[in-house]
């Protein structure tokens, strides 16, 4: 596989800042094989994204990011650069519904992530043998009702102590501490059924069908103190009708969700995601 630079801006906009990075780069000897820019007129905020074949220009990620130093100041940027030879690294967390871990474990084999899974942790144990069997660690951490405190401190020594880059949620059915949410800021990835807050709570796709939606969906979004409104990433539905059974929509829903997660997780991996407030910016 090809050795590239990722370049991920987010500044003030103004005039010239393309010519500028476009500049910088060429004047490096840098050759962009992906650029994509956007800019935000209402909120006057400007985000880019380049790839750069990294043999082209001839320094390392270091060196790249000490020369990009003075023009990030002159233009107010938050930015980063990643060496996608650095892979990042993925937790996964679950409770006992298998089929968004089930498709991310098969996608990470198949070589569809950029990015290595490195454990799973869970509030249950039943997902213990399909994960080992992947050459997986698996960390049964039981949540109590009472205090649960104890319980997320040992989640959080597990993310610390496995180097996470990314933590996904999928479908973990407890809500993480606001320690967790604040210390991995933009780094935790939710995916949840979109028919909050209309069917909150258990079952809620025989809810649904008991009110005869005839759309059901699902939604992939960073994780905030705020229950499930944090940045979303990405959103799908599935049409439904009279004819289909409460099952039915259950079975779509998990189709749709694991579909879901799967995109959110990739584009992050991807470096395609830039957020700004509750919003994000995705170049897919």
């Amino acid at each position: 596989m090809s050795h590239y630079y990722r370049l991920v801006v987010s500044c003030p906009d103004r005039r010239g800042i393309v010519a500028r990075v476009s500049g910088f780069i060429a004047g490096h000897g840098g050759s962009i094989t992906e650029a994509s820019q956007h800019s935000d007129l209402e909120a006057g905020r400007f985000f880019m994204r380049y790839e750069i074949l990294a043999d082209s220009i001839g320094m390392t990620a270091a060196e790249l990011q000490e020369a990009f130093e003075p023009v990030a100041r002159e233009f107010d940027m938050e930015w980063a650069l990643r060496d996608t030879r650095r892979r990042p690294r993925v937790v996964l967390m679950v409770s006992r519904e298998s089929h968004c871990l089930v498709d991310l474990l098969y996608r990470w084999t198949a070589g569809e992530l950029e990015g290595d899974i490195v454990g799973v942790i869970s509030n249950h144990d039943d997902m213990r043998s399909m994960v080992e069997w992947h050459g997986l660690p698996y960390y049964h951490v039981p949540v109590g009702a009472d205090d649960k405190s104890a319980a997320f401190a040992e989640v959080e020594r597990h993310v610390e102590a496995m180097e996470a880059d990314i933590v996904v949620l999928a479908r973990y059915m407890q809500i993480l501490p606001p320690r967790l949410c604040e210390r991995y800021a933009g780094r935790v990835i939710n995916i949840h059924h979109s028919f909050l807050p209309s069917f909150a709570g258990a079952r809620p796709y025989h809810q649904a069908h008991s009110r005869g939606v005839k759309l059901i969906g699902a939604t992939c979004h960073y994780v905030t103190e705020e229950l499930d409104a944090g940045p979303i990433i990405e959103q799908d539905i599935h049409r439904v009708s009279h004819c289909h059974t409460p099952q039915d929509l259950v079975r779509f829903g998990r189709d749709v969700e694991k579909a879901v997660l799967a995109r959110g997780l990739r584009w992050h991996l991807e470096d395609r995601v830039l957020i700004h407030g509750n919003k994000t910016v995705v170049f897919a």
